[in-house]
């Protein structure tokens, strides 16, 4: 059994930066990576997705500047589409390994388990350190729809995978994944149907904001099916067949399933380091990321945090300070997040309804981009810009906006909102 100074479990965003941190400061560092090296985001979230959007967002202006007097035929090349992405994607990845092995990290290619205390075990290596760190992120929640388990059904795992152009896709799920990815195909020329099972889009944001993202969808061709569940998935010659709770059956050569997320500690055996998880799975953190064993800190999504990026990024930041003695918490900063569908949306802070919920006297002005001069100018249309303001102080407390680029715009508010109004 091998000792070092400090074990990450999991290469993702938070991950990476705490191991070559601690390992170019002069400690041993041995992480443990079962997959490709930079987690969820570089390999199937926000690199390769942002990459397609670009190409995707590119073809759905051009066709929609015909309301400015352009008119444009767009062709699509699709398999160069995705050879850009993954060639990106794959550009990342080789970064990530050449900054672990500068910065002296030992990796080691393997799932890891907890054997005992602080111990972890992946494959032949076996590992002990007072400090662990993990990292594992989450998974595709797949439902237990009948017919649909051993179909080669999509998610955003193998989504960037795609080679060929669906000429028709079906999507269960409407959060932000759904809605970009589906969005995006259509874009690129699939007919594309969401299938809901509540009454809205997003239904996690306000109910304005699913209002523009549904007509929003609905100007790209995408069909909308909402209150409805999917009984049975079928799939014959290449061609899937759901049938829904209405009785109705939709047919296309693609599915993609993104209904939720589910935390990857499955396999940690988490408890022979006495590390409790909760019903949900997710890892057991207080506000200094520390587990319920001495010396083990979880971090990102896999502890139940927001499934951002920025918040995994944000968790690396708080977490060294905290192990170099400082006295941050996971909950001192302000969560702003974007969703890149087109109109985009930017949110930071509290909406009015979680202001009134915490007892605060606020109001929200919004003004429609019906109403900005920039955007009648530039031809758009959808969305709106909102605050939350307390009416006491006038503080900002939060902002919704959803336009054109307002996942840049939103920073400007995230800058402004106090701490009183951080948390949710």
């Amino acid at each position: 059994m091998e000792t070092a100074d400090v074990i990450v479990i999991g290469s993702g965003q938070g991950g990476i930066p705490l191991a070559t941190d601690f390992a170019s400061s002069g400690r041993k560092v041995v992480l443990f990576e079962r997959d490709a090296l930079g987690g969820s985001c570089i390999n199937y979230g926000c690199t390769p997705s942002k990459a397609f959007l670009a190409a995707a967002h590119a073809a759905g202006r051009a066709r929609q500047a015909k309301k400015l007097g352009i008119h444009t035929e767009v062709e699509v090349d699709f398999p160069a589409v995705m050879e850009r992405v993954q060639g990106i994607r794959n550009s990342f990845n080789q970064g990530i390994h050449k900054r672990l092995d500068d910065a002296g990290v030992k990796i080691v290619c393997a799932e890891a388990s907890f054997v005992g205390e602080r111990t972890v075990r992946g494959g032949d290596v076996t590992v002990q350190a007072p400090i662990v760190i993990v990292n594992t992120g989450t998974s595709s929640l797949i439902p237990d729809i009948p017919g649909l388990a051993g179909t080669p059904y999509l998610t955003n795992r193998n989504f960037f995978d795609l080679k060929a152009l669906p000429p028709r896709l079906l999507v269960i799920g409407a959060g932000y994944i759904g809605l970009e990815l589906g969005q995006g195909l259509a874009r690129l020329g699939s007919q594309t149907h969401l299938i809901v099972r509540g009454d809205r889009v997003l239904d996690r944001e306000e109910t304005d904001v699913s209002l523009v993202l549904a007509e929003a969808l609905k100007q790209d061709g995408i069909g909308l099916q909402f209150g409805v569940n999917v009984n049975q998935v079928a799939h014959y010659n290449d061609l899937f067949s759901l049938t829904l709770s209405s009785g109705e059956q939709l047919q296309a050569e693609a599915l993609l399933v993104v209904i939720g997320r589910k935390p990857n500690t499955g396999a940690l055996n988490a408890a022979k380091s006495g590390i409790e998880l909760d019903d949900q799975g997710f890892i057991k953190i207080n506000d200094q990321f520390h587990t319920t064993c001495s010396g083990v800190y979880a971090i990102g999504d896999a502890a139940k945090q927001p499934a951002f990026t920025h918040v995994s990024w944000e968790d690396y930041r708080r977490l060294k300070a905290i192990l170099c003695g400082e006295n941050r918490t996971r909950s001192d900063r302000v969560l702003g997040y974007a969703i890149y569908t087109e109109p985009q949306v930017g949110r930071v802070g509290m909406t009015l309804e979680q202001a009134q919920k915490h007892g605060i006297n606020a109001r929200a002005v919004t003004l429609p981009m019906s109403q900005i001069a920039r955007a009648i100018e530039w031809g758009h249309d959808l969305g709106f810009y909102r605050m939350v303001i307390d009416s006491d102080t006038d503080k900002i407390l939060g902002a919704t906006l959803v336009g054109y680029e307002t996942a840049e715009l939103v920073h400007r508010p995230l800058a402004k909102v106090p701490k009183s109004g951080m948390s949710f």
